[in-house]
């Protein structure tokens, strides 16, 4: 346990410094290579899932059931929390451990409480730059330990789908935190790969898939999310995390280049979950919140604001996209990002 005390050196990143420039290309270069030829997922999906009962017995959480469900759908109500693009220094993913920590919030708008949530989502990228057990240590692991060191029964539970930056080790520190089933914090870990699907109340998923380094998905995964289709009834609706938001990259870039698309979601909305509807995309990546919906109230959420660096709201156009989703909220809003923007003339005073 860490206590509440900071790490002597756990800044953010220093990502115009060249000397980390230069080791977080090459390290993006050699998983990128390794990455082409090896595919954890294949090998991730060999390992029995309850290969860890032995060594961690009741403190583990319980594992799925035969095929992969863990299930949540007890009682009518349920609380998650979602957080994506953290472990980018000490202060600022503190801050985040922090409030989703605490039992209560009380949140402008709402006349009640909101609880702390019964299971906690990490939605990609977890650390800054490169994947280490360092790097998940300092600012990360240590954050959320101080923050929320212990919790009484019945524990919450935390589970995470890899981002690019997770990748970067070929995902050896992400499955030996998250794939352990172990203590995180307060928080106790359950998932055995790096992809998952949570039953939850009233006929509501939650499915977490992994989409390496810009991968296809892989045919473990498939069979799996098959095997979880099946287990689904006609007209569930499903939350879909995935570690970036395809639909605005496909906007931006999708007309230059046919890698910015939104197959991988395609094929899960079409082919897999084709009978049940996937209400609402989920996803970080870009540092910023933004909500598109339809009128016939689905959603896609870019959610990546879990303490990394700022990324504007403004520039391309992306009020509209494909399928009648439109751009309903976002924030910074964009006129504030607008005005952010001018404190760059102080870069060379401010980014040290």
């Amino acid at each position: 346990m860490s206590g509440n005390k900071k790490p002597a050196m756990c800044p953010m990143v220093a990502w115009y410094d060249p000397r980390q420039l230069a080791r977080t290309g090459v390290e993006v270069a050699v998983s990128t290579i390794f990455g082409r030829h090896s595919d954890y997922r294949i090998t991730e999906a060999l390992v029995p899932p309850d290969e860890n009962d032995d060594v961690f017995g009741d403190e583990a959480g319980a594992p799925p059931d035969a095929d992969g469900i863990y299930d949540y759908s007890l009682g009518q109500t349920m609380w998650l929390d979602y957080i994506s693009d953290t472990g980018d220094g000490w202060d600022s993913t503190y801050s985040v451990a922090y409030y989703a920590s605490q039992p209560q919030l009380i949140v402008a708008g709402h006349d009640k409480p909101m609880p702390r949530g019964a299971v906690l989502v990490f939605g990609g990228d977890e650390v800054y730059p490169t994947a280490s057990r360092q790097v998940y240590r300092d600012p990360l692991i240590d954050p959320f330990e101080s923050a929320l060191s212990r919790t009484e029964s019945p524990n919450p539970h935390v589970f995470a789908i890899p981002g690019n930056h997770d990748w970067y080790d070929s995902l050896v520190s992400f499955t030996r935190l998250f794939c352990s089933r172990r203590w995180f914090g307060g928080w106790q870990t359950r998932q055995s790969r790096s992809y998952f699907a949570l039953k939850l109340p009233r006929r509501w998923w939650l499915i977490g898939t992994d989409v390496q380094l810009d991968s296809d998905i892989d045919i473990p995964q498939v069979r799996y999310f098959k095997r979880i289709a099946k287990r689904m009834n006609d007209g569930d609706r499903i939350i879909l995390c995935t570690a970036e938001p395809h639909w605005i990259y496909a906007k931006i870039y999708g007309k230059d280049d046919q890698n910015y698309s939104e197959d991988n979601l395609a094929f899960l909305e079409n082919k897999i979950f084709c009978n049940q509807q996937v209400a609402v995309y989920l996803s970080g990546d870009l540092h910023h919140y933004r909500r598109h919906a339809t009128d016939a109230g689905l959603q896609k959420i870019t959610a990546g604001g879990g303490g990394a660096f700022l990324h504007p709201t403004h520039g391309e156009d992306v009020t509209e996209l494909a399928d009648g989703y439109r751009l309903k909220k976002a924030f910074p809003p964009l006129n504030e990002s607008k005005k952010l923007t001018w404190r760059n003339f102080g870069f060379l005073f401010m980014n040290r």
